[in-house]
This record gives C-alpha cells, structure tokens and sequence, in this order.
C-alpha cells in the first residue's frame, strides 16, 4: 500500500526515490510459552527522506522499542526494519553514528566527560582524525546548536536542562548523519525552552536537510514539528498523515490524546492551507500468535 505523504518545505523527494526507514511486517513479542506478550503485530510504516514524523501512542504501545530496532539495538520476533537501505540489524557495526543519530529523553551525557569530549567522543572513538580536527568539529556543531565556546569545558552536572538537550543534539549530530532519532526531546523543558528547542530543530532539519523520527507525548512539540504523524494503537500504525487530519480520526485513543483540553489548545492555529488526507491502516489478516 502507498503512504500519501505531506512532503516538508525545501527537501526534493524525487519519484520512486526508496524510504530512508522501511519497517515491513514487524512483529515484537516479549516471553515464551503462555507468558508470551505481543506489543506488535504485523505493523507497517516507511519514511521518506525529510520527514519529521511524530510516533505518538498510549503506555506500551512500543514507541521506543521501534526506535531501538531502528538503530539495531533490538531486534523484532519477525518482519524487515530497513534503514537507509540497509538491515537495521547492521545499525551497530563500526559507522552506524554516521548514519543515524540519537538523541536519548534525559541526554545521556557521559558524566565524566565535559561538554566538548562529550560532543566529540564518536568522532574521537573512530580514530581518523587528529585531535585538533576533532576538537573544531566539536567546537562547530556546540556552536550550530546555539552553544558558545565558554560552553566546551563546563560539565554535564552544571548545565540547565536546556543546555543538556542542546549538547546531546551536537553530540548526536556530530558524525553528519543523514537520520536523526528523538525520544521526547522537549521533556522535562518549561514551554519557552521547548519553544526554542523546537524552533532549533526546524532549523537543522532545513539546514541539513535531515530526515527525524520522534517519540512525543507533546502535543506541542508535535504540532511545532511534525510533518506527518502514525499513530501506534491496537498493536500497529493504525493511521498517518498530518497532524490536523490525523486528530480528527475516529479511535479512542485518538480523541482521548487530541481533543482533550491540551489537545484543543495546541491545535487553536489551525493552518487552512490544504494537506494531503490521513492514511488508514488495512484491518490486518487473521494471526495465531506464536510462543
């Protein structure tokens, strides 16, 4: 079945040009036997290259399990997760930070490390520059996500959580990979510090022409960022498509996470101009679960 698509501003998609994630087929069990627990069941979705696609979903719908098979740290029961062209299970062989970067919901920084060896270490880890070269290319992606020099040798415990977020970004920017992974990347931000980190983010996704998978539970951020949305429900992407065609689809978990009251405030500046309608997912084929 072909995705209709809200294709972002300024990034050419060429025809028949193949996604940058392709997930086919995926089944995700957890347990054996009579314990054994199905998150996902023969779910299906692809992006295109310089999408902001927002993964939204109830508690244990398996949002960040996806992006953990995306970058090839888990691996499904069943089904073909394809990134770049490529099986996701190769994610963590030697380059995988060069194609696909990841930011973590608290930043992950390394606490031993300052900001700058925090930013350069996979750079550094490669071994195929010299240090001074590492150290400029650490020094320019704190300075591309708003960061100054001063910033480079302070520690991980003396930054505000805005700060964190921004260091985590460079950090996970620094090996120039075509896909960038979010998971929550505005939680724990007071909303003018989310605003900015957004407003950031739509910068270098146009700037670096970046394709973006985000796990969001924001509505905010979600509508700041997304160029299209899937919905993770009944064990499978039940729809996608732009935020504002997607909020109106009939499902209880829908109309429980849209058009509640943050849901009604987040979605006050609806744009008039058209969008591409939101895509249904098949009812799937009768399954057997299998231990």
């Amino acid at each position: 079945m072909t995705e209709r698509i809200a294709k972002p501003e300024h990034i050419a998609v060429a025809p028949g040009e193949p996604p940058i994630v392709d997930v086919q087929g995926l089944w995700t069990q957890f347990g054996k036997g009579d314990e054994t627990f199905t998150v996902h069941q023969d779910l299906n979705f692809t992006v295109q290259r310089g999408e902001m696609l927002s993964l939204v979903g109830g508690s244990g719908t398996g949002k960040t399990v996806l992006l953990r098979q995306i970058l090839g740290l888990a691996r499904p029961t069943r089904g073909q997760v394809t990134v770049l062209g490529r099986p996701a299970s190769e994610m963590g062989r030697e380059g995988a930070a060069s194609r696909v970067g990841m930011l973590f919901q608290h930043g992950a920084l390394f606490s031993a490390f300052n900001v700058l060896d925090n930013v350069a270490f996979a750079l550094r880890e490669q071994g195929t520059l010299p240090p001074e070269l590492v150290r400029d290319a650490a020094l320019v992606k704190l300075q591309m996500v708003g960061l100054k020099p001063e910033h480079a040798t302070r520690m991980p415990a003396d930054l505000s959580g805005g700060m964190v977020k921004r260091v985590a970004l460079a950090r996970a920017l620094i090996m120039d990979p075509p896909l960038l992974l979010l998971d929550e990347p505005t939680a724990g931000l007071d909303p003018s510090s989310s605003d900015d980190f957004c407003a950031l983010l739509r910068e270098l996704r146009a700037a670096l022409g970046l394709t973006v998978i985000m796990v969001t539970h924001d509505l905010d951020t979600l509508f700041a960022l997304s160029t299209r949305v899937a919905v993770l429900a009944d064990k499978k992407v039940i729809v996608t498509g732009p935020p504002h065609e997607v909020a109106h689809f009939s499902h209880p978990f829908i109309e429980h996470f849209f058009m509640g009251e943050r849901g009604q405030r987040a979605m006050a500046p609806v744009p008039s101009v058209p969008q591409a309608p939101a895509q249904v997912a098949p009812p799937p084929a009768p399954h057997k679960e299998h231990p």
